[in-house]
């Protein structure tokens, strides 16, 4: 790892991680074009950097989160889930760091999308919840299970828990919404545990310290401005184009990366 590279890689962090397109997968897949290889730094690197994404969720929702202690509440409700089975298959999780996994889950990930915007269209679907509060903390669990399938890398932690959050019944733009704010507890948590489990990457080399601090500033400050875009683009169209662009990017490559 050098600097240019964490910051490339920070701008895709940031750039990603709230698109329903894998965020993880994304670096996965630009490391593989840098000529990258998945090391234990880098693998560290790829799932602390996010920390920085989630910090811009902070900064944007900090009065919401300040002053409304249900919220904390269901977030805690929806982190258990993914804390307990993320801490039990850890070295499992790690060695699923390979771009052909990341192809794969994208293409899978990518029709489901599309299905799921095809029957809400179809059944001219109404949502029943329109706002964070009133989300209840039935809908809060479901959602922090589907998390759990994020640990797949290409999957998408916000894809997984926006779809969950639309057959729970929470309009687009809640379910994106609350899908942040999950991410809050879930990476503060996958950051500061996969740190401790790797403490000798910055014992041995502290280079590693600044390239890794570049990196989550990078992706903050592109995290932040991608927040508001995503939100916007939210209210006007639908996931549809998020689930056509996982799937080309897979089969890309499929044929012409791996």
């Amino acid at each position: 790892m050098d600097f240019l590279s964490a910051i490339i890689l920070g701008f895709v962090e940031g750039l990603t991680e709230f698109l329903p397109v894998s965020s993880t997968g994304h670096m996965i897949l630009s490391a593989k074009l840098l000529n990258l290889t998945q090391n234990d730094t880098l693998k560290c690197f790829e799932v602390v950097i996010q920390l920085g994404s989630i910090l811009a969720v902070v900064a944007m929702f900090f009065k919401r989160l300040k002053n409304d202690f249900s919220l904390w509440i269901k977030l805690i409700i929806g982190f258990v889930p993914t804390g307990i089975i993320g801490f039990l298959l850890y070295k499992h999780i790690k060695n699923l760091f390979e771009p052909s996994t990341v192809a794969y889950a994208l293409i899978v990930g990518g029709v489901i999308f599309i299905i799921i915007e095809l029957w809400h269209k179809k059944i001219s679907y109404q949502s029943s919840t329109n706002d964070i509060s009133d989300i209840s903390y039935k809908q809060a669990f479901i959602i922090g299970l589907s998390q759990c399938l994020a640990m797949i890398p290409g999957t998408s932690r916000s894809g997984s828990t926006i779809v969950a959050g639309l057959l729970c019944g929470l309009s687009r733009q809640t379910a994106a919404a609350f899908s942040f704010l999950l991410a809050v507890p879930t990476m503060f948590a996958a950051t500061f545990y996969d740190s401790f489990k790797n403490i000798e990457i910055f014992i041995n080399n502290s280079d590693n310290i600044l390239i890794f601090l570049l990196g989550g500033f990078v992706a903050f400050v592109v995290a932040y401005a991608v927040i508001k875009i995503f939100m916007d683009f939210l209210s006007k169209f639908s996931y549809i184009s998020f689930g056509i662009y996982r799937i080309l990017i897979g089969f890309v490559f499929l044929i012409f990366v791996l």
